[in-house]
C-alpha cells in the first residue's frame, strides 16, 4: 500500500475541508499515479470532491461508519478495510486522505508520494512530518518545479518497516 498527498512546508494538507493550493501539475501527477488503482479515503475526503462524487476510473474505498455512497465500497473499520484490501495487489492501493486516515494507515504504507510546496498554506489539517518519522527515508527529491505561482518538489519516501496488513 502507498499514500499520496500534497503538503505545505509545515506538513499541512488542507483547510476548511479543501485543498490548500490549486496546483495543475500536482493534480496531473495525482491523476496519472492513481488512475486505474484503488484509492482509500475517509468520508470527509469523498465529500470534498466535486459533487461529493467518487473519483472516476478508480476503485473508491471509503473508511467510515456511515453507509457507503453509490460508486464506493465501504469499510467500517481498519480490520474490514484490511480484509477488503487482500483482494488487490498492494502496489495498486493508494491512501488519499484525510488526516485521520493518513495517521492510521501511513505505518502500513511501503511508499509515500509527497508533493512538497515551499509555502505556508495556513492549514488546519496536517499529516506527520515524514522527515521526523524514524521508519521513513526520503528516497527521491525532485527538482523544484513552478506551478501556479508556487515552487514544489515531487518527493518519494520509503517506509523501511511497514506494518503488515
Amino acid at each position: 500500500m502507498r499514500a499520496i498527498f500534497c503538503a505545505d512546508e509545515k506538513w499541512g494538507i488542507g483547510k476548511d475541508n479543501g485543498l490548500l493550493f490549486s496546483l495543475p501539475k500536482d493534480m496531473k501527477f495525482f491523476r496519472e499515479t492513481t488512475k486505474g488503482k484503488v484509492v482509500v479515503m475517509g468520508r470527509k475526503t469523498l465529500e470534498s470532491f466535486p459533487g461529493g462524487q467518487p473519483l472516476k476510473g478508480r476503485v473508491n474505498i471509503v473508511l467510515s461508519s456511515h453507509e457507503p455512497k453509490e460508486g464506493t465500497v465501504g469499510a467500517k473499520s481498519l480490520n474490514e478495510l484490511f480484509q477488503l484490501l487482500k483482494g488487490y495487489p498492494e502496489d495498486e492501493v493508494f491512501v488519499i486522505g484525510g488526516e485521520s486516515v493518513y495517521r492510521a494507515l501511513l505505518p502500513y504504507c511501503s511508499e509515500v508520494y509527497v508533493t512538497k510546496v515551499a509555502a505556508d498554506g495556513k492549514a488546519d489539517t496536517f499529516v506527520p512530518n515524514l522527515d521526523e518519522e524514524e521508519a521513513f527515508v526520503l528516497t527521491v527529491e525532485g527538482e523544484p518545479v513552478e506551478d501556479n505561482g508556487y515552487t514544489l518538489r515531487f518527493c518519494t519516501y520509503e517506509n523501511r518497516a511497514p506494518k503488515p496488513l
